[in-house]
């Protein structure tokens, strides 16, 4: 059999050895000559799986070793018999984090004292439920809104996208790109939605670029009705709007999933999916070489310091996204290369944390958070 890989896929070259003949190419290189006779393709977000690049060829499955998978023409394929199959929750963790190192430096930046802070989580799935719990170990009142969720389980848990719009003080957005239906997600960020929130909040969006309406979301940061946007996903990335980039308090080139435990376990997603469907027996095949981390173990000093200053210490030692933001104001035109060069990112389980003077209810949290003590 043969298998397209694009090339930028972290930790899978060998992985097809001896079972499959392989072809590495950037995913923009894939082309429908190239995916003829090709029985399988892993890719991501880059390589876009219509019917231009499938029409007449032997693809049997897909795999992208990513969250999202709008590049898929999922119709097309199920229409033809290709199978396909993405990777849910491989970052989750890395989002996690983003999210948090955004927080903390939110706080810094405002004077926040986060224990009186509201947070509207929108989506609640592999990352906005990771996302909810570490706003909640950080002391936040955590709004959870998920429709489908709540349709399913109940309204236990989950509270009216209304609620979120009148009582948040930050709204992070995780939810899919759905284009139509009662969960439409497009745009769901537009005038509408920002004319009515109550409490001028930060809105982050580290889910997808199409989900907030860039004008409007102008207009509401110039007007006063956002006090603050963060950015990781913009509509028509990579050329992005500049005027939206300029108005941002943090922004990053769709980054938010860039851990390298999160590629990994991607990768693995994608390779375990292609073994099942074709008997290739490699279920026992797991990603090598997954860098260290700079510095994985490091100490803190407690003394005088709040427990919102302790856990900002921890969380920004593993991942400060300032850096990130500094990074790509310098080099806007490089949004692809900035991705594709991305530095070592390991999350919190890669970092062990020696801590003096420390009360016994931070330890807990920290441990909670996934740090190694």
């Amino acid at each position: 059999m043969k298998v397209i890989i694009d090339d930028k896929i972290p930790y899978i070259r060998g992985a097809f050895e001896g079972v499959a003949d392989v072809i590495y190419l950037p995913g923009s290189k894939t082309t429908p000559e190239i995916a003829r006779d090709a029985d399988a393709i892993v890719t991501r977000t880059r390589t876009i799986c219509n019917e231009k690049l499938l029409a007449g060829s032997s693809v049997k499955f897909i795999a992208t070793a990513t969250i999202g998978f709008d590049h898929i023409d999922t119709d097309y394929c199920e229409a033809n018999g290709i199978r396909w199959t993405n990777a849910p929750g491989c970052n989750s963790k890395s989002v996690e984090q983003y999210i948090a190192s955004t927080i903390m430096v939110l706080a810094e930046k405002n004077g926040w004292n986060l224990s009186e802070k509201t947070i509207g989580v929108v989506g609640v799935g592999n990352v906005g439920s990771k996302v909810a719990r570490i706003c909640e170990t950080f002391g936040m009142k955590v709004l959870r809104n998920d429709p489908p969720r709540e349709r399913a389980e109940g309204s236990g848990q989950f509270v009216s996208i209304q609620q979120v719009m009148e009582e948040a003080d930050i709204i992070t957005l995780h939810v899919p790109l759905n284009m139509k239906g009662e969960d439409a997600t497009f745009h769901l960020g537009n005038e509408s939605f920002l004319s009515a929130l109550k409490k001028k909040p930060v809105l982050i969006n580290s889910c997808r670029g199409e989900v907030i309406e860039t004008n409007a979301v102008k207009s509401a940061l110039k007007s006063g009705q956002l006090s603050g946007f963060v950015c990781d996903c913009w509509e028509n990335e990579p050329d992005i709007d500049l005027e939206l980039l300029a108005l941002t308090d943090i922004a990053t080139p769709h980054i938010a999933g860039y851990s390298k435990d999160g590629k990994a376990t991607g990768t693995l997603m994608s390779v375990q999916a292609i073994s099942d469907f074709f008997g290739l027996g490699l279920n026992e095949w797991s990603p090598s070489g997954v860098e260290l981390p700079l510095n994985p173990v490091f100490e803190i000093d407690c003394v005088g310091l709040t427990e919102q200053e302790i856990l900002s210490k921890a969380i920004l030692h593993t991942y400060d996204i300032r850096n990130d933001d500094r990074d790509f104001r310098s080099n806007v035109a490089l949004f692809e290369q900035l991705r594709g060069d991305y530095p070592i990112r390991r999350e919190f389980p890669a970092f062990t944390i020696n801590a003096k003077n420390i009360a016994e209810k931070t330890l807990d949290k920290f441990k909670e958070i996934g740090f190694k003590i």
